[in-house]
């Protein structure tokens, strides 16, 4: 087995990235990237009526947005078909696999009369050990030659080890009488050639390790290292489905879930570390290993995933949190900003990404930076203005035409007016919020001011007097 690690994602295009598919990539780009090994992507695209380039796009989309890299070029399943083939017929041509002759018809009718007679459904091919001169002149797939006797142990890092009767596996199909591969022996034909050497999947693949090392042990291949991971449930307990909510990577991105808050919590769901919950990525790969990879189904709980992901707003560099927060627009269908209150919003960040947990909550909190004058207050701020006694605002603007625009001096002059005014802060507070951004909860005002600056400022509580 090859020194370096090398993990796979082998999705099947046949829909969007589904959030346990996202998760199985983060485990494989973890394992991988806290080695200095290769994460490869593969797409499995061998049932060719329900693949669809929409659907490959959607997975390297949603991969994307999750910031998982992966080295080299996406492999396509399908175009190594031939090679694939090539498996098979070596296996036949060494006598570990035989030629098939029985029909789907002859199959199913066993299988009908081995219920009905109570004995088990598992097919033993009558061409098993027939002599070659027997062989009818007609279609036949091409089977591996399971063991018959003993057990199979599939040495699991999740599940420990798992023992399968040998003689309860079938001497399953590699080739199809129409000479098309089977997937399983895609898969293992693939990983072998990709150099795979830690399978990290879904653990609705244990029972296919078992089938799958027949070949690797036939073809005299190294077996890699298998981790089958516990599925994803909903808060109710059951296997996460559409009626739990959003299903694919991009809807998250779209309901606005920053990426980096969404690789926290997904590696959080079935990994730990200790008792630490908030990490960066850099921690996540240094900490990563099999050995903390729980054996129970984790539950998707949505109220976790937005706690880490305003933890992770928080102490995001302004810059990135911007250009993030201008994906998740066009990810939601929404306007795009103008390269003005592109820049509006980036000096505003520090101000905003305290207590945001969503990008739509944060651009809520943005709303006076990104919106124009004339300002229109919302029910709640136009109340707060309707209170205000005549002149109040008229009375603050020549005291803020000649103050130093720094926030200390600020604070000084505001809290100087309310207090010869002999009024609470709050009752200038209130007014100013509506004033500056239309809205009954925002920033400090004072954040506000600094940040639409002086002329902005004036403007607004301007025509607010008039």
């Amino acid at each position: 087995m090859s020194e370096q690690v090398v993990t796979r994602f082998a999705p099947s295009p046949t829909g969007f990235l589904h959030i346990g598919g996202a998760r199985t990539a983060l485990f494989n780009w973890l394992f991988a990237r806290g080695r200095s090994g290769k994460f490869l992507l593969r797409i499995e695209d061998t049932d060719r009526e329900r693949s669809t380039p929409e659907a490959t796009a959607a997975i390297l989309q949603g991969m994307s947005w999750l910031g998982l890299d992966h080295d080299g070029d996406v492999i396509s399943q399908f175009e190594g078909a031939a090679r694939h083939a090539e498996v098979a017929h070596q296996l036949l041509a060494e006598g570990k696999a035989y030629k098939c002759f029985s029909t789907q018809d002859e199959i199913t009718a066993f299988r009908e009369q081995a219920r009905a007679e109570g004995r088990s459904t598992l097919f033993r091919s009558p061409w098993r050990d027939a002599d070659p001169s027997t062989h009818p002149d007609a279609p036949f797939a091409i089977r591996i030659k399971a063991p018959q006797d003993g057990v199979t142990v599939i040495r699991d890092q999740v599940q420990g080890d798992v023992t399968i009767r040998n003689d309860q596996l079938d001497d399953m199909i590699l080739l199809r009488s129409d000479g098309t591969p089977v997937y399983m022996l895609a898969v293992v034909v693939d990983d072998h050639d990709m150099g795979v050497t830690h399978v990290i999947r879904g653990d609705d693949h244990l029972n296919n390790a078992a089938r799958q090392m027949m070949i690797y042990e036939a073809m005299g291949w190294d077996v890699p290292v298998w981790a089958h991971i516990p599925l994803i449930h909903g808060p109710d307990g059951k296997k996460l489905s559409k009626r739990h909510g959003a299903l694919g990577a991009q809807e998250y991105q779209a309901m606005g879930y920053p990426a980096a808050g969404m690789r926290n919590y997904l590696a959080r769901l079935g990994w730990s570390h200790g008792d630490d919950e908030f990490f960066t990525d850099e921690q996540a790969r240094e900490w990563f290993d099999l050995d903390g990879i729980g054996k129970s189904p984790a539950r998707f709980d949505l109220k976790k995933l937005e706690n880490l992901c305003g933890q992770h707003i928080a102490v995001s560099d302004d810059a990135a949190l911007r250009q993030e927060a201008e994906d998740y627009l066009v990810a939601a269908g929404l306007p795009a900003l103008s390269e003005t209150q592109s820049g509006d919003l980036e000096r505003a960040m520090y101000c905003l990404k305290e207590r945001a947990r969503t990008f739509p909550e944060l651009l809520e909190k943005a709303h006076f930076a990104l919106t124009s004058r004339p300002i229109q207050p919302d029910e709640k701020a136009a109340k707060a203005l309707a209170s205000v006694s005549d002149g109040i605002l008229d009375e603050l603007t020549p005291q803020l035409q000649s103050v130093s625009w720094t926030r200390n001096e600020l604070e000084e002059t505001l809290n100087s007016y309310v207090e010869a005014k002999g009024v609470k802060f709050g009752k200038l507070a209130g007014p100013l919020r509506a004033v500056l951004a239309g809205r009954a909860v925002t920033p400090s005002v004072f954040d506000m001011m600094l940040v639409l600056g002086r002329e902005e400022t004036l403007a607004r509580l301007s025509d607010a007097v008039t």
